[in-house]
């Protein structure tokens, strides 16, 4: 039976906050071991009053908003420590994990790629990124008090992912490392060259980014009033949208085409002559139909399943896309399957190890990763905050914020042990929560359960390493263009006067001017004859400016110190109230059908 929309939402329960939990009598042992077994033991414990049947239930379009269903009661609503039943707790859970499961594979896959790792380290690289995500997510999701009035983690579902921030710097290092010959390029004999395998400049990486968290977990200890006062939504959403454009046309759009590797130009001849090289089972030329259909199908799965999908299915329109494009792909012989073989059937952190080192150049453009996390971290954090019907003002708001973003940094410092490039907090989740009415930790608890068992089973990264590039393309353009969009959202809280105009413009001449021409930089110090230390330093600034989001992030922040403030015109106080009720309405949406 097909449902016209979704439950109406019940009125929010009363949470009780951090200090009047402290101020309760602990249960006893024998108290809680009662519990446990009535958990186990009984229906309830097991099943609960949830509508398990809603949740798998497809939706109906083209039903005129104003109708509603005859359903006699929504699903309950499940608060941050309220008893979950095992097995809600379990299918959120899951749900969880399958709905970041895209945006986790997808930048080791792209680093794998960009450096041409040999598909055992690539597998490794994707087993890693889930184990360390499932580790840090459990952190984050604690809430550990530590002195004072500071805390380690949100204590919501903040679940932490391979930040696209960091993927887009990273290729801008790589190019450097490429440049510069601290990375070897392959020359064929007839003249073309392409990139060899690189691994240090992964570990480089690892390394810069390791003594670049110090600079997070500093923040963290600045009232979190500051960090909104310096980097406001003008600023924020600036960069999340500079972030998703700049990885649709680096990324996205290439691999949808074939490849983002060399074989994108179309080169006459050599090893990536064809895509994505001439030793795939069945390479061809850089946009081909066969490439771009492939991709066009994850593309339509995924708008498919949003029109007619379960709740459920809506939460992992990805994973469905990736799914189906990989079923036509493996039918017609586009899969090569022997990354599923040379995986290993189970494995674990530092099966690989990468040589850590610190390339200077790279310093300055990691510190600025680092603030941009600090930025998107605060807006997800209030995201959750909101979906999970907490307090998003206050004493414990703010604190959440500081945890939030500790928790971020020391992410940082850890990832780098665990051999994956900078873990920060992810909003895919949110929708989750919003969707299925289910905001307690037991369900994060068990989305870090299957993240380290996803990633443990190593067969899992092969199959991932197997997605043809078109597929991927076809689902990461979506991917990345949503975060553009979570970047407009961003924005919509502005108050757009002719400072914030002026402000924002500015950012986005260096930023668009980086997307559409992104050689424009490159050059800028080739006549500038300097000893090693200031060529460092040039390469760096070379680094910033070729990256769109932190060029235009930068001089946004900058602005915005700057230049006064101005009192809006009387025009502009009449309709500011309605603008801003307008961008609420659209977060709203946007949270419930992210």
């Amino acid at each position: 039976m097909l449902t016209k929309d979704q439950p109406r939402p019940i009125p929010s329960p009363s949470i009780r906050s951090d200090a009047q939990a402290h101020t309760l009598p602990s249960d006893t042992i024998r108290t809680r071991i009662v519990r446990l077994r009535r958990t186990l033991t009984t229906r309830q414990g097991w099943f609960g009053d949830y509508d398990y049947s809603w949740l798998c239930t497809p939706t109906l379009p083209f039903v005129l908003p104003g109708r509603r269903s005859k359903r006699s009661r929504a699903p309950p609503f499940y608060a941050l420590d309220a008893n979950l039943p095992i097995l809600l707790a379990m299918t959120t859970g899951l749900q969880h994990a399958l709905a970041m499961l895209a945006g986790l594979i997808t930048p080791p896959i792209i680093f794998a790629s960009a450096l041409n790792l040999d598909a055992t380290t690539s597998a490794y690289m994707i087993s890693a990124s889930l184990i360390g995500c499932g580790i840090l997510s459990f952190i984050q999701m604690s809430r550990i008090k530590l002195f004072g009035n500071y805390y380690l983690g949100t204590g919501l579902i903040s679940v932490v992912g391979t930040s696209f921030a960091t993927l887009s710097t990273a290729n801008s290092i790589f190019d450097a490392m490429y440049s510069d010959g601290t990375c070897p390029t392959i020359t064929a004999p007839d003249g073309t060259t392409s990139r060899g395998p690189c691994p240090d400049a992964y570990g480089k990486v690892l390394g810069t980014s390791l003594i670049a968290s110090f600079l997070e977990i500093f923040m963290s200890f600045v009232p979190p009033r500051i960090l909104q006062r310096v980097f406001p939504p003008m600023v924020t959403g600036t960069v999340i949208l500079l972030i998703g454009a700049s990885l649709v046309g680096s990324s996205g759009i290439p691999n949808w085409g074939g490849g983002s590797n060399a074989c994108s130009s179309r080169p006459s001849s050599g090893f990536f002559q064809l895509c994505p090289d001439i030793a795939a089972p069945r390479p061809l030329p850089w946009g081909s139909p066969e490439f771009i259909g492939l991709g066009f199908l994850s593309f339509v799965t995924i708008l498919l399943v949003e029109l007619f999908g379960s709740p459920f299915l809506k939460n992992v329109s990805i994973i469905v896309g990736l799914a189906v494009g990989c079923i036509v792909a493996g039918a017609t012989g586009y899969i090569d399957s022997s990354s599923i073989k040379s995986a290993p059937s189970v494995t674990f952190l530092w099966v690989h190890t990468f040589k850590i080192g610190v390339y200077a150049p790279a310093i300055l453009p990691m510190l600025a990763v680092y603030i941009s996390l600090a930025m998107e971290a605060i807006g997800d954090i209030t995201a959750s905050a909101e979906v999970s019907r907490v307090e998003v003002e206050g004493e414990e708001f703010e604190s959440r914020i500081q945890g939030g973003v500790l928790s971020d940094g020391l992410g940082g410092f850890f990832s780098a042990l665990f051999t994956v490039t900078p873990l920060s907090i992810f909003a895919q989740n949110n929708g989750v929560i919003a969707i299925t009415r289910c905001a307690n930790r037991s369900a994060g608890r068990w989305c870090c359960f299957f993240l380290i068992l996803f990633g443990i089973l190593g067969k899992v990264s092969g199959v991932f390493l197997a997605i043809p590039n078109s597929v991927l393309g076809g689902v990461t353009t979506f991917l990345f263009a949503s975060v553009a969009t979570s970047g407009l959202r961003v924005l919509a809280y502005t108050q757009f006067t002719r400072r914030d105009r002026f402000v924002l413009a500015a950012a986005l001449s260096f930023g668009f001017g980086d997307l559409l021409v992104p050689g424009i930089f490159t050059h800028l110090f080739d006549g500038v004859n300097a000893g090693k230390g200031l060529r460092g330093l040039l390469d760096s600034i070379t680094i910033i400016l070729s990256t769109p989001f932190l060029s235009g992030g930068i001089v946004a922040t900058i602005l915005n110190l700057i230049l006064p403030q101005e009192d809006p015109s009387p025009e502009e106080e009449d309709g500011e109230e309605v603008d801003i009720e307008d961008a609420k309405d659209t977060h709203d949406e946007g949270v419930k059908t992210d």
